[in-house]
């Protein structure tokens, strides 16, 4: 079976937990302190970062090239078009959301508010709470328009891209730091992609001395 070195919160676990969710990979799921730097971690990942996976005997790090694997080797059913237009867009999105929404929004809401906390590294930082919650407005409405032009974020099919985009808004769900209100196409693509066998798992998630809102595990919320 394989075996996923996880943190519960982390998008870019959840991304591939989605991935192989949705490819019906079993896997066991071990959470992982990356900052006490356990010397058995870092013999898996020099970097000492989150996710790592052990699949087909090989011990693989970074959520890109992990989901690239999984892709290439379990191709169905497919996260990433044939067409190669539309398979560089649901590239430019799975980076977007790991680049730039992370660092404008994830970083400053999460790391604050979760993070810090359970990493001991003192009291959220206000100015970066009000950054990232300013953002995140910024990022829905981005959202909304191209799911005004699009069945799915990247084209008429689910990809990767709506996986990358659900594991860092289910993370923020999951603190109540992403206002639904602010576009029904965005609740409605979120709504369709929580729905999913893929998401159970991660809707079942429990951080201790941070429980969830009423409403994170509600598929019909």
């Amino acid at each position: 079976m394989a075996r996923l070195f996880h943190v519960p919160l982390s998008p870019f676990c959840r991304k591939v937990r989605l991935s192989l969710a949705e490819k019906k990979i079993e896997v066991e799921l071990v959470e992982e302190r990356y900052w006490e730097q356990d010397p058995d971690f870092m013999r898996r990942n020099p970097a000492g970062k989150v996710p790592v996976l052990r699949l087909d005997g090989i011990m693989m790090a970074e959520s890109a090239a992990i989901c690239e694997y999984i892709e290439e080797t379990r191709p169905e059913p497919s996260l990433l078009p044939a067409d190669p237009v539309q398979r560089l867009e649901v590239r430019r999105l799975v980076n977007w959301f790991d680049d730039k929404f992370h660092s404008d929004v994830t970083s400053k809401l999460l790391y604050e508010r979760v993070n810090k906390k359970i990493m001991k590294q003192g009291y959220p930082d206000s100015a970066n709470v009000k950054a990232g919650a300013k953002a995140i407005k910024y990022h829905l409405d981005y959202m909304a328009w191209l799911l005004d032009h699009r069945r799915w974020l990247a084209g008429d099919v689910m990809t990767l891209a709506d996986f990358a985009a659900a594991a860092h808004l289910s993370a923020l769900d999951y603190i109540s730091d992403v206002d639904w209100n602010r576009s029904d196409a965005v609740r409605d693509w979120y709504a369709k992609i929580k729905s999913r066998p893929a998401f159970r798992s991660i809707l079942a998630d429990q951080m201790p001395g941070f429980p969830p809102p009423a409403h994170y595990s509600d598929l019909d919320f």
